[in-house]
């Protein structure tokens, strides 16, 4: 087929020529995981539910340690079957189940309940919904990938600045159960309105101008088997690594704050709205970066802001505000850069027509790194009885990520076998 005959002007976009509405899915995705990333959100239900259930912190952490486990177990599910029924029916089926999964909670009279329904059940619900908006914008977007990612993800960033001060004013105004009931239910039908706009493209599909360049550009090699890639590991590593620092960075900003710079809980919570501020400003930053420049030179910049904050943080010490809100504005921005990075790199060196099947193995790293960090920033309180030898550990695989991105995370100029 003639390359000038794929631009086809009559599919349109919620009305506007296709070029044109492709541009509306962005904030659509947007809001879609906007409504999933309220599981973050978790700190506003716990002390409430603490008080009614009478359970203790440790018990009350449990269903948001379990949403963070299955929703990075499900994507690679999720990713498998999203060709086979579709992104409109795989969106829907991850609204619903994120809903009931909120609205199950409110009846929730012991723990090992808002473990199965918040932690299994709206986990689950996110796992298969995440990775609908990126596969959408990536395909819509061909000559600009990494910029609609990372814009789309924003959303899942910024998602605690919006739900968390509106869980809030909902619990203050009608008690914590009522509020887990409104929230599940406007969750499930935004999303699944939304979800009848995740449409993908024709398959032969282009912008004009893409279409143009397209013809002096040859396609490249992709490898055939992506566990077997040496860069699919070097991807999955310093994904790994990424996930892990920034993480455990976020799990502990508030503590680090009031214990080792020693300001009032009010100015710590109030920070963190900065720091997740920077998560999200940082994804679409990520996203263009990673179009234009060799992945392995992006993450290496990543990682060194990584050592600039862990440098800043060993050195702090009581009433070094500035160095604090400097060095957890970096860890949260380089957090935010990988969930940008990792998808906009898995398009660059996978097949992109496999995109969600390879993206849901990729974000297994985000799983492992979310378990791996929160227990251990956990365990390195108790023994040392101070947060100052977390970011010991944090700067040493800051330098191990830089290793392993200059030797592993490259494109692989051969097809695999």
């Amino acid at each position: 087929m003639d390359l000038t005959t794929l631009h086809r002007p009559e599919i349109t976009i919620l009305g506007r020529p296709a070029e044109q509405g492709r541009w509306f899915l962005i904030p659509l995705g947007m809001t879609v995981l906007l409504c999933l990333g309220s599981v973050y959100s978790w700190s506003i239900f716990r002390t409430p539910l603490e008080n009614e259930l009478g359970i203790s912190a440790t018990q009350s952490l449990l269903p948001y340690t379990v949403v963070l486990v299955f929703y990075a177990a499900l994507m690679p599910i999720a990713g498998f079957y999203m060709p086979r029924i579709g992104t409109r029916t795989t969106t829907a089926i991850g609204g619903i189940v994120v809903g009931v999964g909120y609205l199950l909670s409110s009846f929730a009279t012991q723990v090992s309940t808002l473990v199965f329904t918040y932690g299994v059940m709206a986990g689950t619900g996110v796992g298969i919904a995440y990775g609908v908006p990126m596969v959408v914008a990536s395909r819509w977007f061909p000559d600009k990938k990494g910029l609609a990612v990372g814009l789309t993800i924003v959303g899942f960033g910024l998602s605690p600045l919006v739900t968390a001060p509106l869980a809030n004013y909902l619990i203050a105004t009608y008690s914590v159960r009522p509020t887990l009931r409104i929230l599940g239910i406007a969750f499930a039908a935004i999303i699944v309105v939304i979800a009848l706009t995740m449409k993908l493209p024709p398959k032969d599909w282009h912008p004009q101008r893409y279409v143009a360049a397209a013809k002096s550009i040859s396609a490249p090699a992709y490898p055939r088997n992506l566990v077997r890639s040496r860069s699919f590991y070097g991807l999955w590593i310093c994904y790994a690594i990424g996930s892990l620092v920034g993480l455990s960075a976020i799990g502990i900003s508030s503590s680090v704050g009031q214990e080792i710079i020693e300001i009032s809980p009010t100015v710590a919570a109030s920070s963190v709205s900065l720091f997740a501020l920077f998560n999200g400003v940082s994804r679409p930053l990520f996203g263009w970066l990673s179009d234009r420049v060799k992945p392995h030179y992006v993450a290496i910049f990543s990682y060194g802001l990584v050592l600039i904050a862990c440098v800043l943080m060993i050195n702090a010490g009581p009433g070094q505000v500035a160095t604090y809100l400097m060095a957890f504005c970096l860890f949260w921005f380089c957090l935010g850069g990988w969930l940008a990075m990792a998808p906009t790199i898995t398009l660059r060196f996978f097949n992109p027509d496999q995109y969600a099947q390879n993206y849901g193995i990729v974000f297994t790293a985000y799983g492992a790194g979310a378990l791996v960090g929160t227990l251990a920033t956990g365990r390195i309180r108790d023994l040392f009885g101070t947060y100052n030898y977390v970011f010991y550990p944090m700067a040493i695989l800051a330098i191990i990520g830089i290793f392993v991105a200059g030797v592993l995370l490259k494109r692989e100029r051969a097809t695999a076998s």
